[in-house]
């Protein structure tokens, strides 16, 4: 199993001119705290809403790559999405990082998921695969649209990193802004 801050830091490389939307809670500070960007929309406070606004992002810019970071916990709030995300087969790596705990709020136990890959597949989803270690991960083909990506990590054994600093206000400004210029995805943090 993965340290989640490397398999996000793997996932930030590969995908690095990806319009990313982050869950809520500890991985949207991991990702602010290892590489912020203005193609990075954080979801401060919406458990369960990074899918649904990454299809609404990816709908309303279908020329752009869109990667989408859930944890198992906000992941298990809305499977319901599953299937509209699957309809619109919009370009979309929807990546569930899967650790089995809701740390932000505690480190209570998440309820169990059973297979988030096959309940992707079985929703219309492209392609689906759940890996381990950083070389599944590297090896894998996620060119399919949509893909989701079940990433097996250990428990948090480090602090979080600090808060995002930009108010939602802010961030919105900020990714709108990125939107407007085509250009921006390929220049760093903002």
């Amino acid at each position: 199993m993965l340290d989640i801050r490397d398999a996000l830091g793997a996932l930030l490389e590969r995908e690095s001119t990806a319009l990313t939307v982050t869950t809520c809670g500890y991985i949207t500070r991991d990702v602010y705290n290892i590489r912020d960007r203005a193609n990075h929309f954080y979801l401060v406070g919406s458990m369960g809403m990074a899918a649904p606004i990454g299809l609404g992002i990816a709908l309303a810019h279908p020329d752009r790559r869109v990667l989408v970071l859930d944890g198992d916990g906000s992941f298990a709030m809305n499977p319901g999405c599953l299937p509209m995300v699957a309809e619109h087969r919009p370009n979309l790596l929807h990546v569930v990082l899967d650790n089995g705990a809701h740390e932000s709020t505690g480190g209570q136990r998440t309820v169990a998921l059973g297979d988030p890959a096959a309940m992707a597949l079985a929703a219309g989803y492209a392609a689906a695969h759940t890996v381990d270690d950083l070389d599944q991960l590297a090896a894998l083909d996620l060119t399919g649209t949509p893909t989701l990506l079940r990433i097996r990590c250990e428990p948090r054994s480090h602090p979080a990193g600090k808060r995002v600093e930009q108010t939602p206000q802010q961030l919105v400004e900020r990714f709108r802004a990125q939107l407007a210029d085509p250009a921006a995805h390929l220049e760093g943090a903002v």
